[in-house]
Order: structure tokens, then sequence, then C-alpha cells
């Protein structure tokens, strides 16, 4: 199974996998990563819950444990988790502690990646970590902080 951009990577995984509730009792899970990328998918796309690929299993498992994890309160557990994991990433510039959000966007502005970094990091060192799920011929416009050798000569290798 590809991954496709709605889905969780393996170091976010790794981050919320062990908050989760692991009852290994009757019938087999579906798998909890399954699950939450379909739950999360259903959020990202506004979608019914009825419309759930096939790959994330089925609807109403995503829906039930989606209800469940809300009255464990692992939703709370979960964005605490997710926003202790990025709390490293404040950085020290002349205004002091400060944080960057550096964004690939389609082309309709959607986000296809985002980085958080410290307000201190170039921005032309995030540009590999961003670009590099993206395929040849992309048109590719950045500001000022993105221009350097090092990625003109990756976007001419890929076409872009």
């Amino acid at each position: 199974m590809t991954r496709c951009r709605y889905e969780l990577i393996d170091r976010e995984w790794s981050i919320l996998s062990p908050l989760l509730p692991n009852k290994q009792r009757g019938v087999p899970r579906v798998d909890d990563r399954r699950v939450l990328n379909g739950i999360l998918w259903r959020f990202r796309t506004g979608s019914p819950w009825a419309q759930i690929p096939e790959r994330y299993g089925p609807p109403t498992t995503c829906y039930n444990r989606f209800v469940r994890w809300r009255k464990a309160r692992v939703w709370d557990r979960l964005l605490e988790a997710v926003s202790a994991a990025y709390d490293g990433d404040m950085g020290r510039s002349r205004g002091g502690l400060t944080s960057k959000i550096h964004a690939l966007v389609d082309a309709e502005g959607r986000p296809v990646s985002l980085r958080l970094t410290g307000g201190q990091v170039a921005d032309c060192t995030e540009a590999d970590a961003l670009t590099d799920s993206q395929g040849e011929r992309y048109i590719l416009l950045a500001d000022k902080g993105y221009d350097s050798n090092a990625i003109r000569a990756k976007a001419a290798a890929r076409n872009a």
C-alpha cells in the first residue's frame, strides 16, 4: 500500500501509537494505524463516514473507533503528544524564541507538506525535505529565502 499525502508518516505514528488503547480480545481488530489514517482522511476531506476508502478499513470501524476514543479522551492525549513532540522546534532569533512554518502547497494553495523549525533555521535548508515527495515536472515557486544553487540544481534535475 503506497502512502497518500493524508496519511501518518512513521515518525508521527511512533509518537502516537503508544497512546492508543490496546485491547487484544475477541475478533481481530483492524490495524489502528489504518483506522487512524481513515479518521484523519475523513476530517481532512470533509467526506461522510460512509465514503472512507476501503484501504482504511470499514467505515463503521473508523466511526466506532473515533467515538470510543473520544469518550476515552484518547484524542486529548494524542493532541498533547503531537504538541509536545514539536515543542523542541522553538529556536532563537533576534526577536527571542520563535518558530517557522515551511509550507509546500498545490496550485490551489492547499498544503501538501509542512515543516516546523526553529526561527533561526535558514529557509533554504528545508527545501529538500519539502520537495522530496514531489515527482518530476512540477512548477516550483519560492521566495528569496529558498534561493540557492543547490535548490536550483535539484529542480533542474527533476525538470521542475
